[in-house]
């Protein structure tokens, strides 16, 4: 049986507020197509199919049509929720829905009732483990601890009881959204140690064929058996240069396994530059990412006048603008508290301008200006003592010989 295992659509995100559906839309395309002249017999998913509970109108009608074009072709659809998705909206009508084909597995109490796919060699249960927040599915599953390797444990054996009663030689897939220790992270990622210890042992798994993962956004193998299919597309600076691929596992008679990466489309790479305006602006070896989302990191020892605008003229892309200045010299690797120390108001003010401009302290016109504020609220304090205390109301305190007596 040939199936495309694919994960963390999170359709409705958008990368530093620029809106990624035509980028989505452009991979569900490409999915489609892949699934029908690869000649696949399901497409898994294993979680995340939205970025967030309530998904965006644009979100919802994008997922509507992939479900339809696969219904269309005839391919069967497996799919469960993740910590992102709301698992009760995505779960509304899948009674309905699995009449097309589309099997949605949003319901913890439902995880040992499988999709049964059939191929010349015999039937495939695929498995379905939406995400499970420990601290909601703990009496579910009548576990002690609220713990994500607890509820999983208990999960995956509810699962092989049932596959125990199935015929002999029956294969099986498990979708299962959860970190699996030896994972690699990214910062795309939302943290899913609410409920306890976030990572669990890869062999919580054990006794099936194939484990579709997700959450991680890299596309990474486990064990032969248990591998992450990672994000479509790279939503985050930090996974730059990633290549992002779905698998198209083939699950031989007997449950070999034979694994191929399928790119996914780049519509836009990402691509994070460091160095110096100046540099960035004229390095010829740049221009492969004139087209790119660009975060830029500056380091030049002040900060460039009109940065952004300028970058924007070559790289018109620009999401993210990050300092970080060059420091050299022993005064400038002292902490700025260390370089607080035995200072008057004015060169605490001095100091501070050339702490944030990376070693440049101000000009004299700037060093004018200081020394007039400073004086200012000098005089300003001076003023307010002489005047006395005041009442809360705001109004000078009356001498002692007239307090309490009214007009």
């Amino acid at each position: 049986m040939k199936f495309l295992h694919t994960s963390d659509w999170h359709l409705g995100r958008s990368l530093h507020r620029v809106s990624l559906l035509e980028a989505q839309a452009a991979f569900l395309d490409h999915l489609v197509e892949t699934a029908r002249t690869r000649s696949v017999d399901a497409v898994l998913v294993a979680g995340d199919v939205y970025d967030r509970a309530v998904p965006p109108l644009g979100a919802v009608m994008l997922f509507d049509r992939a479900l339809h074009r696969l219904a269309a072709e005839g391919i069967p659809t497996v799919m469960i929720s993740g910590n992102h998705d709301s698992a009760r909206r995505l779960g509304v009508a899948a009674g309905l829905i699995e009449r097309a084909g589309v099997h949605l597995r949003t319901d913890p109490a439902g995880c040992a009732t499988p999709v049964l796919l059939s191929d010349e060699h015999g039937e495939v249960a695929f498995y379905g483990l939406p995400y499970l927040e420990p601290s909601l599915v703990k009496d579910e599953f009548g576990t002690e601890r609220a713990n994500h390797e607890a509820v999983i444990r208990a999960a995956m054996n509810r699962v092989r009881a049932d596959l125990a009663t199935r015929p002999a030689g029956t294969r099986s897939v498990v979708l299962a959204h959860a970190f699996v220790a030896g994972g690699r992270e990214s910062d795309s990622e939302r943290d899913i140690t609410v409920g306890g210890v976030a990572s669990v042992p890869s062999d919580v798994f054990h006794g099936v064929d194939y484990t579709a993962l997700g959450h991680l956004h890299g596309s990474q193998t486990i064990t032969e058996r248990v591998r992450y299919s990672g994000s479509p597309l790279a939503y985050s600076f930090s996974e730059a240069g990633r290549r992002k691929t779905m698998w198209l596992i083939e699950l031989g008679p007997g449950g070999e396994i034979t694994a191929e990466r399928v790119d996914c489309p780049v519509p836009r790479p990402l691509a994070r530059l460091r160095g110096r305006l100046a540099e960035l602006l004229d390095d010829p070896a740049l221009d492969r990412h004139e087209d790119s989302f660009v975060e830029a990191t500056l380091t030049d020892p002040a900060r460039p006048t009109e940065a952004m605008p300028r970058l924007a003229a070559r790289f018109p892309h620009t999401l993210s603008l990050v300092f970080d200045p060059e420091r050299t010299g022993p005064e400038q690797q002292l902490s700025y508290a260390e370089r607080l120390r035995d200072r008057g108001d004015q060169q605490i003010a001095e100091d501070f301008i050339a702490h944030v401009r990376g070693g440049n302290g101000p000009d004299e016109g700037e060093r004018a200006v200081l020394r007039d504020a400073f004086e200012a609220v000098r005089v300003g304090e001076a003023a307010r003592e002489s005047a006395g205390p005041r009442d809360p109301a705001g109004a000078g305190t009356a001498p002692a010989g007239k307090r309490g007596v009214t007009a």
